[in-house]
């Protein structure tokens, strides 16, 4: 069996471990992610990693070395019905990849991560695992509740972590060479491009906001047109709005996730609409800019509508652009394979924006059919998790 199958069998192996029978969710500090991590540990210490968990449940598998160390990997807990790969391919890859190295003498020492939670879904937060590392981790968060009430500390600690103790998974900046991580695309970039693999350039910054158009309700029946305040009205007319403002502007895309709509019946004018918004660009001035225009595009439809506005803003996360030394390491190894070097952005979140605060960072994309993912028909081809395998390799070896 090539090295690629045998990852993508301990994908397969790892994707039937779930808190549920027939789909794939794997939540942090649940006991299905307590038989993952398990299940991952065995593999690390079979490819001679020493192994160990963080206060915050980080799986963590050393391969000894001097100065500082390579830290490879991805996360290990889903989204709800997720596929396979998303996460766990960077992490099995990098195992795998140590078993390749075997008793190759490296001037770094190389450490292999399974993040405990980057998604998010069991309480609000992201890179949860990622930010305890990168000494980022919100105290406040241990007193937030999951949909059963149960606070974050004594999940963890019923998960064999320490809340008192998460502070202590922190790494100190210098102590780190750097982050790398291979990932699936998520996207159809490279399926489009006919290229197997591709260098990150930047995780792309995000802004989200939620809005609510507030008009009147009113009979559906008996109100003219010409003097309704209909809020769904506005909403969708701001709606198309902002997608042809994204479609105008390269590398944004803005995305309307939720729309609710009130009284929500049939025959009453809607008179309220409430939306998210989610806006993402490699750059953060772009993605600013494009935020102040939406907005006033906003501001210009209720006006002309007749109907109220409220804009909240719920925050953003800054873009980070991967480090060009590394970005160019990872280039050549890509190019030594015979491939053409293909960069694009990440429009989606990764662990590595919490560990660009303490490491520089660089990520390989492997291309995903159909460019589908968060989804149980999530795939990767054999060929491809070889040729990023052969560029990681490289990518390392060259490092030292």
């Amino acid at each position: 069996m090539s090295t690629a199958a045998a990852v993508l069998e301990r994908c397969a192996r790892l994707g039937e471990v779930s808190e549920e029978p027939g789909r794939l969710v794997r939540r942090y500090a649940t006991p299905a992610m307590r038989e993952a991590n398990d299940l991952v540990s065995g593999w690390m210490e079979a490819a001679g990693l020493a192994v160990s968990e963080d206060a915050a449940g980080n799986l963590v598998g050393r391969r000894a070395g001097v100065e500082r160390a390579l830290v490879l990997g991805s996360h290990l807990d889903t989204v709800i019905d997720a596929g396979r790969y998303d996460g766990p391919l960077g992490v099995l890859a990098a195992i795998a990849l140590v078993e390749r190295l075997g008793d190759t003498q490296l001037p770094f020492a190389v450490e292999v991560v399974g993040f405990a939670d980057e998604e998010g879904v069991r309480y609000p937060t992201a890179f949860l695992g990622s930010s305890a590392m990168a000494g980022r981790f919100a105290p406040a968060w241990l007193d937030l509740t999951d949909a059963d009430g149960v606070t974050m500390a004594d999940a963890l600690r019923g998960f064999g972590g320490d809340p008192e103790a998460v502070a202590t998974a922190a790494r100190p900046a210098g102590e780190l060479l750097a982050y790398c991580e291979v990932h699936i695309e998520q996207g159809p970039v490279l399926e489009r491009r006919g290229a197997p693999v591709g260098v990150v350039t930047a995780i792309s910054g995000q802004t989200h906001a939620e809005l609510a158009f507030r008009g009147e309700a009113g009979h559906a029946g008996t109100v003219p047109m010409d003097v309704r305040h209909d809020a769904l009205g506005a909403a969708a007319e701001w709606i198309v709005a902002a997608e042809a403002l994204a479609r105008a502007r390269p590398g944004l895309v803005a995305t309307v996730g939720r729309l609710a709509v009130e009284p929500g019946a049939r025959n009453v004018i809607p008179g309220v609409a409430k939306l998210t918004l989610d806006v993402r660009h490699g750059s953060d001035a772009i993605r600013r800019e494009a935020i102040a225009d939406l907005r006033a595009e906003a501001q210009r439809v209720a006006a002309a509508r007749g109907v109220g506005l409220a804009w909240d803003a719920r925050g953003e996360t800054a873009a980070v652009p991967t480090a060009p030394e590394l970005c160019e390491r990872l280039a050549d190894a890509v190019a030594a394979t015979g491939l053409p070097v293909e960069r694009l952005p990440s429009g989606a979140g990764h662990d590595g924006v919490a560990m660009a605060a303490v490491a520089p960072v660089a990520m390989l994309f492997v291309r995903c059919a159909g460019g589908i993912s968060h989804n149980p028909a999530e795939s990767v081809a054999e060929e491809d998790v070889a040729v990023a395998l052969d560029v990681l390799e490289r990518f390392v070896r060259e490092l030292a």
